[in-house]
């Protein structure tokens, strides 16, 4: 990931609208969730979902596909493990135990344990 690009998906990620939005994306998984239950979850009118949802998928960090006339949205998970992993890319100048409690936030997501917390 080049660094213009990380701080495109962290700048989308930094308003709190957006972030609910994507980490709602991120639990909904492959299947993603149509637009107008996200507004309606969210509270949200229509025309500021839009614009948020505009704002992730410039950032790379989310998809959508058309299902006649609905738009289902879903987060894109390779660009999130490419921003984790940029983030973290030089970690620690070789000190491991500096680096481990980020290596345990890894192994105590969700994803790794089959879903459960």
């Amino acid at each position: 990931m080049e660094p213009k690009d990380a701080v495109a998906a962290l700048s989308s990620l930094a308003h709190g609208a957006r972030l609910s939005v994507f980490r709602m994306l991120m639990q909904a998984g492959a299947d993603g969730i149509a637009a107008g239950e996200i507004a309606r979850r969210l509270g949200v009118p229509p025309n500021t979902l839009s614009s948020n949802l505009n704002i992730l998928s410039n950032a790379g960090l989310i998809e959508n596909r058309r299902e006649g006339r609905t738009l289902i949205y879903t987060a894109r998970y390779t660009q999130m493990t490419e921003l984790l992993e940029f983030l973290i890319h030089d970690c620690c100048s070789g000190q491991p135990e500096i680096c481990a409690p980020l290596a345990d936030v890894v192994l105590r997501s969700r994803c790794l344990k089959g879903g459960t917390a």
